[in-house]
C-alpha cells in the first residue's frame, strides 16, 4: 500500500532551485571581493584584472595552454622551476574558449575559474545538504537543522575565507574544489562511476587530488566490508526486507522511512537499495587514481626519471613532504623575536583552529569520506615544505572543515547569522584586496 502522506506530499524542488539561495549568496560575496579589489587596485595605480589573470601561477598555466610543456627557469641558486609542476586540466580548459573565440588564455582562465567557483559552491551545498537533510545517521547536533540552511552557510563561509579572492583568480583551486565536492557527493549517494571519473579529473588538476582518491577508495572499501558483514548476518542484500536497519547502513544510504529534521518536510520514500553487483564500485575505484598517477608517470617518462620524475620537478621548486618539519622551523623562527612573534602566535592559533574543527567534525560523526578528504588535504598543506605563504591557499579545498561553523550559524537567529556572514564577507574583501596588491599568492 502507498502511504497517504507520500501521495499528498508536494514535489521536492529541483536541485538547482534548492541551491539557488546559496549560489546567489556566493555570487554576492565574491562580487563584493572583486569590487573592493578593483577600487583598492585603482587607488594604487594597478590593474585588478592583471592581478587576477596575469600574475604568479596564472602566467604558468597560460604559458602551458599556449605552447604546451617544456618551459623552465633556472635560478642563480641552482633551482629549476619547470612548468611540469603544473597539472594539465586547467590549461586544457583554457585552450577551448581561446580556440573558438576572441579570448586570450588569461581571459579563458578567468572565465573557467568563475564558472568553476560557482560549480564548487553548488557542490559544497549539495554535499552539506545531503549530510544534514537526507543521510542517516545525522551528525551529532544536526537534529532539527534544515540541511539547505546549513549548506547555505557552508557556501557563504567558503566564499568569505580570508584568501577567498583566489576563487576568482585564474588558478586551479576553484576547479579542483568543484571536482572534489561533486566526487564526494557521488560517493555519498552511491554513484561510484561518477565519483571515480570526477576523482580522475581532480587528479589532473592538482597534486592534492590524492585526497579525493583516498576518499573514494575508503568509502568503497568500507562499503564492501559492511556489505559482506551484513550479508553474513542477515542473509540478504542491503535494501531488502531481510537487510539491516537504516542506522546500521550509515550515511551512505538515503533513508525515506523516517521523518526528516522537520517532520513533514521530508516525505517518505523507498530506501535506495545497494547495487547487487560490485562492478560499478570497482570501476569507480579503478578510475579514481588514473588522473594523478597518469600525469606523474608521463612526467617521469618525459624527464627520464621514471617513477620519481614528478617529485624531482617539485624539488626544483623546493616543494616536498617533510611531515611539517620545515613549517615548524618557520613558526619557531617567528617566535624568536618581536614583533614577528605575533605572526608566529597567529600561525599557531590558525593551526590549532584547523585541528579543532577537524576534531569537532569527527565528534559530530561527519561521513567518513569527508573526514578522509579534509584530513588528507590539511595534512598535505601543513606538512609540505613548500612556500609557507601558500598554505592558506592550499587549504581552500578543505571545505568539510567549515561544517561545524555552518551548523552553528544555521542554529543561530537569522539576524545574528546574517550579521556574522556579512562581517566575514567584508573582512575577506578587504584582506583579499590588500593581499593581492601586496605579496599576493606565490
Amino acid at each position: 500500500m502507498i502511504d497517504q502522506a507520500t501521495r499528498a506530499a508536494p514535489a521536492r524542488p529541483t536541485a538547482l532551485r534548492r541551491a539557488a539561495p546559496a549560489l546567489l549568496g556566493y555570487a554576492a560575496v565574491r562580487a563584493l571581493g572583486l569590487l573592493t579589489l578593483a577600487l583598492w587596485s585603482a587607488a594604487r595605480g594597478k590593474s585588478a584584472y592583471t592581478l587576477l589573470t596575469a600574475r604568479w601561477d596564472s602566467l604558468w598555466y597560460a604559458r602551458v595552454a599556449d605552447g604546451g610543456y617544456g618551459y623552465e627557469v633556472r635560478l642563480a641558486n641552482g633551482d629549476v622551476h619547470s612548468d611540469l609542476a603544473f597539472f594539465p586540466l586547467l590549461p586544457w580548459l583554457e585552450r577551448l574558449p581561446a580556440a573558438v573565440g576572441p579570448l586570450s588564455y588569461a581571459d579563458a582562465g578567468f572565465a573557467v575559474s568563475l564558472l568553476a567557483s560557482l560549480a564548487a559552491a553548488w557542490g559544497i551545498f549539495a554535499v552539506v545538504e545531503h549530510v544534514y537533510d537526507q543521510a542517516r545517521p545525522l551528525p551529532e547536533g544536526g537534529a532539527g537543522i534544515d540541511g539547505g540552511r546549513v549548506g547555505l552557510f557552508a557556501v557563504l563561509l567558503w566564499a568569505a575565507l580570508p584568501v577567498g579572492i583566489v576563487q576568482s583568480m585564474a588558478y586551479s583551486e576553484s576547479l579542483f574544489t568543484a571536482l572534489a565536492a561533486w566526487s564526494l557527493y557521488c560517493v555519498l549517494t552511491g554513484r561510484w562511476v561518477g565519483a571515480g571519473a570526477l576523482a580522475l579529473a581532480a587528479g589532473l588538476t592538482r597534486p592534492v587530488g590524492l585526497a579525493v582518491v583516498a576518499a573514494v577508495w575508503t568509502a568503497a572499501v568500507v562499503s564492501f566490508v559492511r556489505e559482506r558483514g551484513l550479508l553474513g548476518r542477515a542473509g540478504g542484500l542491503p535494501g531488502t526486507e531481510s537487510g539491516p536497519s537504516d542506522r546500521e547502513r550509515g550515511s551512505f544510504v538515503r533513508n525515506g522511512s523516517t521523518p526528516g529534521p522537520h517532520g513533514a518536510r521530508s516525505t517518505p520514500h523507498a530506501v535506495m537499495p545497494a547495487p547487487r553487483s560490485p562492478v560499478r564500485r570497482v570501476l569507480g575505484m579503478l578510475l579514481a587514481p588514473l588522473g594523478g598517477a597518469g600525469y606523474a608517470l608521463w612526467v617521469g617518462r618525459r624527464t627520464g626519471d621514471g617513477l620519481f620524475g614528478y617529485f624531482h620537478v617539485q624539488a626544483g621548486w623546493r616543494n616536498g613532504f617533510d611531515g611539517g618539519y620545515a613549517f615548524a622551523r618557520f613558526v619557531a623562527a617567528k617566535l624568536a623575536s618581536f614583533p614577528s612573534a605575533l605572526a608566529g602566535a597567529g600561525l599557531i592559533a590558525g593551526v590549532g583552529l584547523l585541528v579543532w574543527l577537524y576534531v569537532v567534525g569527527v565528534r559530530q560523526r561527519q561521513p567518513l569520506p569527508l573526514l578522509v578528504y579534509s584530513g588528507v588535504v590539511t595534512a598535505l598543506a601543513l606538512c609540505a615544505s613548500s612556500y609557507f605563504g601558500s598554505k592558506p591557499r592550499l587549504l581552500l579545498p578543505a571545505f568539510p572543515l567549515l561544517l561545524p561553523l555552518a551548523a552553528a550559524l544555521a542554529r543561530a537567529r537569522a539576524s545574528r547569522s546574517a550579521l556574522v556572514a556579512g562581517a566575514l564577507a567584508l573582512v575577506s574583501a578587504l584582506y583579499g584586496a590588500f593581499w593581492l596588491n601586496g605579496s599576493g599568492p606565490p
